[in-house]
């Protein structure tokens, strides 16, 4: 479909699809998993403090291992309260369960995670519709005044929030620009709109940007974060934000199933993540630029510019699924992300002498097949 092999920066990139085939690998002594950052496994650090952590009743407050991590997170990310949850899922949709009543309209960038990969979600539990602003997954004031309803007009849905994904990771894991979000807030702020940021990767974001989360975040009245992406940590998001939403949250938390008892095993794993895993996402982030090096001189294809951990190839001549298959086999484990997008994602788990090698059986597979569909 055309939408599917157009430009990344000016259109919609379809929701990521990974090949479940197991191939033994050839090319490679040990396959090197790209397919997504999730894929990483607890350390035996991470895996030692999760087997020491002191723990308690989540549900009922007394877990200590959480409250440290809520309170760290909250902190780090300026805002007054954090709640650890299992899953990036559920902390989006306890943010519009919280900013929303039932027909209302919500804003969000083509491909946003709320919109595409949650189940329906959005729908099932907020009843809510979600409406596309602007192209490609960012938009400004602009594109928010053409995507939203007239106001007052009782046919229409009402609009009441307007969702930011930083880094945005159909398009290929960018950054959301400083000035739009500010155009974003301004505009949401000015009509009366909740904001609430999808920052599931926003850890790769202050690293690459420089900016810390805080900054990133203090526009929005709350965030989510995810423990299990880049961090390493084996399960948990959190959502943050001012004490009586976090507050309003966990009653819904306990609603939707998952209000978990001792956590802090869990917690244990995310706290030591944060604090041994985070300045390191910059290595991440640099392997990502040497793989996609590798594959900008093959011929057929289009690289995206890698902004953070995530490289995105356009393969307009041959499906991309082709690339996953024919990779499998000589050690490299890719995904896609559309008919002609694949995706690799760079990780904890990706030593760093295993990139170039990666990158080469990657480029000579993409090559082979450009050349079989020119021929």
């Amino acid at each position: 479909m055309a939408r599917e092999t157009a430009r990344i920066r000016g259109r919609q990139m379809p929701r990521a699809r990974c090949s479940r085939a197991r191939y033994p690998p050839r090319a490679m002594r040990t396959p090197v998993d790209l397919r997504s950052d999730t894929m990483t496994r607890p350390t035996a650090a991470m895996r030692e403090v999760m087997a020491r952590a002191e723990v308690g009743d989540d549900v009922w407050g007394e877990d200590p291992t959480v409250r440290a991590l809520e309170e760290q997170t909250a902190a780090l990310l300026g805002k007054e309260a954090a709640l650890f949850v299992p899953s990036g899922t559920m902390s989006n949709q306890l943010a519009l369960l919280l900013h929303t009543r039932r027909a209302d309209e919500v804003l969000v960038g083509q491909g946003a995670h709320m919109e595409g990969d949650e189940s329906g979600a959005a729908g099932a539990w907020s009843g809510v519709q979600m409406t596309f602003a602007g192209r490609g997954g960012f938009f400004g004031r602009a594109e928010l005044e053409a995507a939203r309803k007239p106001e007052g007009d009782w046919h229409c849905p009402r609009t009441s929030l307007v969702c930011v994904e930083n880094t945005h990771n159909r398009s290929g894991g960018r950054i959301w620009p400083p000035e739009l979000v500010a155009e974003v807030a301004h505009y949401a702020r000015e009509k009366g709109l909740f904001l609430h940021l999808d920052g599931a990767r926003l850890w790769n974001a202050a690293v690459a940007s420089g900016r810390p989360e805080a900054e990133l975040a203090a526009p929005f009245d709350t965030v989510s974060v995810c423990f299990s992406k880049g961090l390493g940590a084996p399960v948990g998001s959190a959502l943050v934000g001012s004490a009586p939403l976090v507050k309003a949250a966990i009653r819904l938390r306990k609603m939707l199933g998952g209000g978990m008892r001792q956590a802090g095993i869990l917690a244990a794993g995310a706290l030591h993540a944060l604090t041994h895993h985070h300045a390191r996402l910059a290595d991440d982030h640099a392997a990502a630029r040497r793989f996609a090096a590798q594959l900008e001189g093959v011929p057929g294809v289009r690289v995206v510019p890698a902004e953070t951990n995530i490289v995105v190839v356009e393969t307009p001549s041959f499906l991309a699924e082709r690339a996953v298959e024919r990779a499998a086999p000589r050690g490299v484990l890719l995904s896609t992300m559309g008919r002609h997008l694949l995706r690799a994602v760079l990780h904890l788990d990706v030593p760093a002498d295993d990139v170039a090698p990666a990158g080469a059986v990657t480029a000579e597979v993409l090559a082979e097949l450009a050349k079989e569909a020119a021929s």
